[in-house]
């Protein structure tokens, strides 16, 4: 298809940049420094063995508690760089040789036996933080180009189109993944700015792919669609055609989405809903939802549904917002099992900006949940402005804050 996107060079630009940025530094222990995470009594755990054998050895020496110095090096490898490992092991060589020399048996059999066995874990210890430093290395050379390829597929929203403001709150439900099955975009076009938000039906990887396919079609044909019915024929079009070119499963895969359109010289927004939830007005202090007068297919169920996508307009005046979500956030249950109360809530932060609207949202959901969140969330705020207004938010950032001392 005919989506701009970044071209091999740049991307592998993007990501040569990425992978510096994780893996730049040579020595783990300066890695996890530069990560700021918490390295201190990790780091002192091999010590803190040798310190501890020695003493305890010191104090009972009949029962010869120096053939425990081999674990300083068994556990350096789990954390220490090569040379670190290697130092620590002969650190737990040395102190076991002045021990054997205290209790008067260097040189016999048994000392020769715990020395040599200290040496052996040290060697094997030093080729397991070998190994385990590629398998790092090599794990960070993935994350960065999967971040890569996750930023060119979800990319960040313009905060400004024209005359909308926009705000979006994402949290996928896999650990380590910045995409899921949910998706946004927001683009301005000759018929006005025009958003999406989708959720695929289903998880993983497909979901990802379908929500990737949904993504460059509309990116394609947003500009020259003449509406959003046509717009969402062109949705449902691919997905029969990436359903019809990937195994079975995926006939069952089908995606519910809000298209909307927000004209520029006219107070009002026109929205498609395609078996969504309802997007939230906001207009002052009032909030309600915009239920469609009438049910469009879901994409990839207009064959058995039928092809008909209902326009429902709506007032859309300056000062007001438009809220998109996802079901990860209207069905985030809490320990009875109750569903988020959005409607409600979002009431408090109805005069808020969107980006604090968002924020706040964002953790009354956490503080909400009960568990561990098993569905992506995606929320996207739409606010009219008037072109005074946003040349005041832009002065308002440009202008550094003073910070106290």
């Amino acid at each position: 298809m005919g989506v701009q996107v970044q071209g091999p060079a740049a991307i592998r630009s993007t990501t040569v940049r990425s992978r510096r940025q994780v893996i730049a530094p040579k020595r783990l222990c300066r890695h996890m420094q530069d990560e700021g995470r918490p390295f201190e009594l990790a780091l002192l755990t091999p010590l803190l063995v040798i310190a501890l054998v020695t003493v305890v050895d010191i104090f009972t020496p009949h029962l010869q508690f120096y053939r425990l110095l081999g674990a300083a090096p068994a556990l350096a490898a789990a954390m220490f760089c090569v040379v670190g490992t290697l130092g620590i092991g002969l650190l737990a060589l040395t102190v076991g040789v002045a021990l054997s020399a205290v209790h008067h048996d260097l040189g016999q059999t048994p000392s020769g036996f715990t020395l040599l066995a200290i040496t052996a874990i040290t060697l094997a210890a030093t080729y397991a933080s070998r190994v385990r430093q590629h398998r790092e290395h090599t794990l960070a050379e993935v994350r960065a180009v999967a971040e890569t390829a996750q930023r060119v597929l979800l990319r960040p929203l313009p905060q400004h189109l024209e005359h909308i403001d926009v705000e979006v709150l994402y949290q996928a439900a896999a650990a380590q993944a910045r995409i899921g099955g949910d998706f946004y975009e927001a683009m301005q076009t000759p018929h006005g700015v025009r958003l999406i938000i989708g959720d695929v039906r289903g998880k993983g990887l497909p979901a990802v792919e379908v929500a990737a396919a949904m993504l460059s079609t509309f990116r394609v044909h947003v500009h020259g669609a003449p509406d959003l019915p046509s717009l969402a024929g062109q949705l449902e079009t691919v997905m029969g055609q990436y359903c019809r070119a990937v195994p079975d499963d995926a006939l069952e895969r089908f995606v519910t989405a809000v298209l909307v359109e927000i004209p520029a010289d006219d107070p009002i927004a026109r929205l498609v809903n395609c078996g969504h939830p309802a997007p939230l007005l906001l207009h002052g202090d009032e909030v309600r939802e915009v239920e469609p007068s009438a049910p469009s297919p879901p994409i990839n169920m207009a064959d058995l549904l039928g092809h008909q996508y209902h326009v429902d307009t709506i007032p859309f005046t300056t000062g007001d917002r438009l809220l998109l979500y996802t079901d990860g956030v209207s069905e985030t249950r809490d320990r009875t099992g109750t569903f988020y109360p959005l409607a409600q809530r979002i009431r408090r932060w109805a005069s808020d900006s969107p980006r604090q609207l968002l924020d706040q949202l964002h953790q009354d959901l956490r503080a909400y949940v009960d568990g561990t969140r098993d569905d992506d969330l995606a929320a996207l705020a739409a606010h009219r402005v008037t072109p005074c207004d946003q040349e005041t938010a832009e002065l308002d950032r440009a202008v550094p804050v003073q910070r106290g001392h």
